[in-house]
């Protein structure tokens, strides 16, 4: 496919499979060195697969420095809020987004973002439209803080009018919430037990934020 919409490829296979893979038991080893570990824990990216791995202390501070060009990226504990962000009328439905929540990363090794929201198949992944998403990006110039591979903008927009929420958040805090979902959404909507879960997942991350810092255009 090319151009802008919907796709199911190993990208959402990958991500359902790690959002339906249940809490690490007492007992699992790090996933490069066998080290024992225990929850929580750290967790890596590999870029290539787009998979994330379970590792200790030790292996993850080996892929903590963003400007090296390694296979395996860590992921950092960080999350912001964006107390002004910005979604001009419409927009959201330029971006073609059927629900009014999403999560965007920038993949690294395809130069692009992409989008996953829950739906009644689980997270399905969307091409962003370029112009639409750069009038996002034009509007809120801090959204450029985010870091490719391994974090996420966390976007949800009111059924009826209201004031959008967006967070920066850690990719892995992505795949937690796809996860509950998966396990309480019924019908088109989601129904009332998925939105509560959304309610309880946005109260955890606003009480983690911190104002971004300011960026200028």
């Amino acid at each position: 496919m090319t151009g802008s919409g919907v796709r199911c490829g190993p990208s959402l296979a990958t991500l359902t499979r790690l959002a339906s893979t249940r809490p690490p038991p007492v007992g699992e080893r790090c996933e490069m060195c066998a080290e024992p570990i225990a929850e929580p824990h750290p967790h890596v990216v590999n870029v290539q697969a787009r998979a994330l791995m379970c590792v200790c202390r030790g292996c993850y501070l080996l892929f903590t420095d963003p400007d090296a060009e390694l296979r395996y990226r860590a992921v950092p504990d960080r999350y912001l809020s964006f107390p002004d962000f910005e979604l001009l009328p419409g927009l959201w439905d330029e971006l073609q987004i059927p629900v009014g929540l999403a999560f965007v990363f920038r993949n690294s090794r395809l130069d692009r973002s992409t989008a996953f929201y829950p739906g009644p198949a689980g997270a399905t992944e969307s091409e962003l439209p370029l112009g639409a998403w750069d009038a996002v990006l034009a509007a809120n110039p801090a959204l450029g803080l985010l870091a490719p591979d391994t974090e996420a903008l966390l976007i949800r927009v009111p059924e009826q009018a209201g004031v959008p929420d967006c967070h920066l958040v850690p990719i892995d805090a992505c795949y937690e919430l796809v996860g509950r979902l998966r396990r309480v959404w019924r019908g088109f909507d989601g129904g009332g037990e998925a939105r509560a879960a959304i309610d309880d997942f946005f109260d955890g991350v606003a009480r983690r934020s911190r104002p971004a810092p300011e960026v200028r255009a």
